[in-house]
């Protein structure tokens, strides 16, 4: 029996594919970027279609009561990791950002 949640997982599922979809089309999204979010809505949406796949991982090996605290942890570590990388990519775009600055003031110095 279907959940009113599981329907909004699977809801939620299929518009995020369709979004992701979308930009891979206007190519704002590389391939690899496109499989990497496609195969995880993919991955949210069976385990929103079959909740105790994952029982034997949850209780038997990681000894957790809940599937609920697992899959806020898997969470939290997603967080983490996506902040993570988003840090570098603005560390890096603004090191360009201070190089071209940087040039562009010393070509203005010498045409002065």
């Amino acid at each position: 029996m279907i959940l009113g949640i599981q329907i909004l997982g699977i809801l939620f599922a299929i518009f995020m594919l369709y979004i992701t979809f979308l930009h891979k089309k206007k190519k704002e999204l590389t391939s690899k970027e496109y499989l990497f979010w496609a195969v995880a809505w993919i991955v949210f949406l069976l385990l929103t279609l079959f909740p105790t796949s994952l029982d034997f991982l949850i209780i038997g090996v990681l000894d957790l009561s809940r599937r609920l605290d697992f899959f806020i942890i898997i969470g939290f570590m997603f967080l983490i990791g996506m902040i993570f990388h988003i840090y570098l990519t603005t560390k890096k775009t603004q090191n360009k950002v201070e190089k071209i600055v940087r040039q562009l003031a010393i070509e203005n110095a010498k045409t002065k």
